[in-house]
């Protein structure tokens, strides 16, 4: 894990000078600049977000220091996002950039501030008893970035909202269920305890080397309520037109074989990490794109 001391626009150079070698979805690829350059700007933001909320440290072994630490940094990342609203001018670079989406956009300022307040609760729960429980972190979490998106593109309504909602819920617990053994790994689970108890899982059960039986059955349960959800938001590909449903179906689809990916190791995500096959990637953008779910 990198060690941070410096700070934030440095923090935000090396989420920038990070980030340059990663694939970014090929859809993205395929939109117009003006859309690239927006969506890149929401990119680099949510990273930043997250880099801090992770990734921060002072070198203190004491983990109360490095929370310390990264909630004085998500505070100060807070702070620009209030600069922007207030015709001020942004620290951080990455800020710098997203005050230009803002504007051209008409991006509010409640899913920037929802995407920070969730790495802020990162801080501070470490264990969902509940399911319920686990969805508001996501709306939190995940759901404000396809809000942004949908006002990037125009195309934002109360209607394609609570679709995308659905959409972005899905993507995050595919992600959560993806990254099981690694969150765990950081102290943290995911998984609703309610559903551990439910089906005679362990927190000892998830740190073994790979998955019995009880893990299997409790990842088919998860798997099967991300794909349900994912399904319920899909429809919005449908209300879209050109470049925005380009995006959006790509999104689903990066979701749909997220999943694939999960069901094709038998629901096994403790010896490694599930990750979807191109092909399969790109089969299912263009089956989400033709049918508009």
């Amino acid at each position: 894990m990198r060690e941070h001391v410096r700070p934030s626009q440095t923090h935000a150079e090396e989420v920038v000078a990070n980030a340059s070698g990663e694939n970014f979805p090929v859809a993205l690829r395929l939109l117009p600049a003006r859309h690239r350059r927006h969506l890149t700007n929401l990119y680099f933001f949510a990273r930043l977000t997250d880099d801090l909320g992770d990734e921060a440290r002072d070198g203190s072994p004491d983990q109360a220091d490095v929370t310390a630490l990264r909630l004085r940094l998500l505070d100060e990342l807070a702070a620009d996002v209030d600069r922007i609203y207030s015709g001020g001018t942004p620290q951080s670079p990455v800020m710098r950039a997203m005050a230009e989406t803002v504007r051209e956009c008409g991006v509010p300022a409640q899913p920037l501030l929802d995407l920070i307040e969730a790495n802020r609760q990162d801080q501070r729960v470490t264990r969902y008893p509940a399911y319920p429980d686990l969805e508001r972190y996501c709306e939190l979490s995940a759901n404000p970035v396809g809000q942004i998106v949908l006002y990037i593109f125009g195309v934002a309504t109360p209607e394609r909202i609570a679709l995308s909602d659905n959409i972005c819920t899905a993507l995050q617990l595919a992600e959560h269920w993806q990254d099981v053994a690694e969150d765990l790994g950081n102290g943290r689970i995911y998984l609703p305890g309610e559903d551990l108890k439910r089906f005679g899982c362990t927190e000892a059960d998830l740190a073994a080397p790979a998955a019995n039986e009880a893990v299997r059955q409790l990842m088919i349960f998860e798997t099967d309520r991300a794909s349900r959800l994912l399904d319920q938001g899909a429809p919005l590909v449908g209300t879209l037109r050109g470049a925005a449903r380009l995006a959006v179906a790509g999104y689903l689809a990066g979701g749909r074989a997220a999943l694939a990916a999960i069901r094709r190791q038998r629901y096994d995500v403790l010896t490694g990490t599930p990750r979807g096959r191109k092909p399969r990637l790109a089969a299912e953008l263009v089956v989400a794109y033709l049918r508009g779910r």
